[in-house]
């Protein structure tokens, strides 16, 4: 910072300032500072802001607390890239005169006791009169000078046109920047909008080949799998995100429900990448040819749909790297290279890089492989356990893609510590894993919404409500309904959330008590599904998940991240909060049950500010899940029946 005043908390800010902090194209983005100064006279406040292409846009701030000295703007970025802001402040003569005058005139001073005000307003108003090209302007400035130096008029007339709001407007854009002092420059990187919004849907295409007539799993192809692409579409996913497709290992291969010996026909875990067929750069054969891919991610997009690939950066024994470039894995003193373990668990089919001996060879052949395949279409990325690999590697590895590719997106799949967690997504990954999985109680569930709302400036959540590693306790024994509740948490209090294939059949049953891991685990064998019969059946939830995509594309305050308010309730087994965009007049109150076996009756509780019209005006909404309307009001009761609906969903205009 340079200058005489004292611009301070500077947002948005990612950390200590080293990472840009993040926003989408078109996202109203909070500038916010504390700026204070000597004394009792007025400053004025602006936002430089600067776009890749080297527009500037000076904005300016308001002040929003003045007890706490508190400067916002909004800004929009309308390009992708990195942009900059500086905040401004400077001495605002004509702020600090006003205020000067109006309490002098309060406190019933005359003419002659104001002389040297008067005359300072007049002379502080030509100067402004003479700046800009608007003629009228000028002369309505010049006019209220002349007025000010009439000692033949009354001091009101005298001082009338200069304390008007016509002439306040105009002197405000034109008051000299006295004393300027400069903050710091901070940068945003701005994304396309499908880093901030969207709906994933997790697929195993090896999965899609349906059965034979002895009722045998058969191998799918992406071509099977292009064919579930117009049910996934239907329910209103924009994302199809694939576990690794590429050649899968055969040595140390795990067998069904991750057993240490594999059967001749068993599958193995795609995440054991790399075989003699290939590695990184190759499919498994069983799918298809690269050719079959592209012909899949074709598909994909005339259905509306991004593929997302997995970057799981481990390698099988079998890999061809192991042999290619042993320096890139651990070699152990019996002469074995080490398999990957997080004790007591063990992983022999898999041989994590080691990305200390050659770090330069090894990052050049990842980038390889990433742009690879970019320029198959590929423009999202699941990248496994990022948190096990070094984190200047992905900041560097990250930023080069960006720098050709700026449209390319980065989901860390970082269920970890939460200093790692966030340390990862300040870095650079586009979106982040949460905690949100293992989140169920109303208050926990509403401190973690605000958390990650708090952290909107460098985190983007992705609620994923369940995983093929991941059956939380509550899907496994909660029934049906536990599953609505689950997606209606997901799919509003967070713009970007997902589920794993299975998800909407209900599938529950875990490997043993206890464990979160699914039982005949799709991670290591082909579990083909009869969406079509369970929905015919009316035993699937696609209706209500496509309901829930539906009502999130409609309503833009579902969209963005960062203005959730929470409601008092009377039943703690219920949890209701309200969004809002900016720039848009809707709100969305969603209140949803937290108990998935018995009806409940509840009263929420809303302020004149929650419900943004003036008290005593009736506000009418509009129910998205019964399709009827309902008046609101301070307090609002509501019945939820879990057997018929999870969670309602009311919306309404705001002023």
């Amino acid at each position: 910072m340079s200058g005489r005043f004292n611009i301070e908390e500077v947002t948005p800010l990612a950390g200590d300032g080293t990472y840009p902090a993040k926003a989408v194209l078109d996202e109203p983005i909070p500038i916010g500072a504390t700026v204070w100064r000597e004394g009792h006279d007025a400053l004025g406040c602006a936002v430089v802001w600067a776009g890749p292409d080297g527009r500037r846009h000076h904005v300016p701030m308001r002040l929003v607390d003045p007890g706490l000295d508190r400067w916002e703007a909004i800004v929009v970025p309308d390009l992708t890239g990195m942009w900059t802001f500086r905040i401004e402040a400077w001495h605002d003569a004509w702020a600090t005169w006003l205020a000067a005058v109006r309490a002098k005139l309060a406190d019933g001073q005359s003419a002659g006791e104001l002389g040297n005000d008067l005359e300072t307003g007049a002379r502080l108003l030509e100067r402004m009169g003479t700046a800009g090209r608007d003629r009228a302007a000028r002369h309505e400035l010049r006019a209220a000078a002349t007025a000010l130096r009439d000692a033949e008029l009354p001091l009101h007339d005298r001082v009338g046109a200069a304390l008007s709001a016509e002439v306040g407007a105009l002197a405000a854009e034109r008051v000299p920047r006295q004393l300027l002092t400069r903050g710091r420059t901070g940068t945003v990187w701005v994304d396309r909008p499908r880093a901030l919004f969207g709906a994933w849907y997790e697929l195993f295409p090896r999965s899609t080949g349906g059965r034979d007539a002895d009722g045998r799993p058969v191998h799918g192809t992406f071509a099977t799998a292009a064919a579930e692409l117009p049910r996934i579409a239907g329910m209103g996913f924009d994302v199809v995100y694939l576990p690794p497709i590429h050649p899968i290992g055969e040595i140390h291969r795990k067998g069904r429900n991750n057993a240490l010996r594999a059967e001749p026909d068993d599958v193995g875990s795609p995440w054991a990448v790399g075989s003699a067929d290939g590695g990184h750069d190759a499919v498994h054969p069983a799918l298809g040819t690269l050719d079959d891919f592209d012909t899949f991610v074709a598909a994909a997009g005339r259905l509306g749909l991004e593929v997302a690939l997995d970057l799981a950066l481990q390698c099988a024994p079998d890999h061809p790297w192991v042999t290619e470039h042993p320096e890139w894995f651990t070699t152990l003193p019996d002469g074995t290279v080490a398999h990957a373990e997080n004790p007591p668990k063990r992983y022999e089919d898999i041989y994590p890089l080691d990305f200390d001996n050659d770090r330069e060879g090894l990052y050049a052949e990842i980038l390889r492989i990433v742009l690879f395949w970019v320029a198959r279409g590929v423009r999202i990325f699941r990248v496994d356990n990022p948190h096990t690999k070094p984190t200047d590697f992905w900041h560097r590895l990250l930023w080069e893609v960006r720098r050709h590719h700026p449209d390319v997106l980065f989901l860390a799949e970082a269920f970890t510590r939460p200093a790692v967690l966030k340390g990862l997504a300040r870095l650079g990954f586009t979106q982040s894993y949460t905690y949100f999985t293992w989140r169920t109680g109303g208050r926990e569930l509403a401190e973690y919404a605000r958390e990650l709302a708090d952290s909107a400036d460098f985190l983007r959540p992705n609620l994923f409500v369940n995983t093929p590693d991941i059956l939380p306790a509550h899907l496994q024994y909660g029934g049906p309904a536990a599953f609505a509740i689950r997606a209606a948490l997901a799919a509003t209090l967070s713009p970007t959330w997902g589920v794993y294939s299975g998800f909407e059949l209900y599938e529950h049953r875990a490997v043993r008590a206890g464990s979160e891991e699914y039982v005949d685990s799709e991670k290591y064998e082909l579990r083909p599904r009869d969406f079509a019969g369970a929905e015919a059946a009316g035993r699937s939830l696609a209706p209500w998940i496509t309901r829930l995509n539906d009502i999130r594309r409609a309503w833009p305050a579902l969209q963005q991240l960062r203005h959730i308010a929470f409601h008092d309730v009377d039943d703690d087994r219920v949890l209701a909060y309200s969004k809002w965009a900016p720039g848009h007049p809707e709100r969305v109150l969603c209140v949803v049950t937290l108990d998935p076996h018995d009806p409940v009756d509840v009263v929420v509780r809303l302020t004149e500010a929650d419900l943004g019209l003036p008290a005593g005006e009736p506000v009418t909404a509009h129910d998205e899940i019964t399709g009827g309307d309902l008046e609101l009001g301070e307090a609002v009761r509501l019945s939820i029946d879990p057997r018929t609906a999870v969670a309602r969903v009311l919306t309404w205009k705001a002023r």
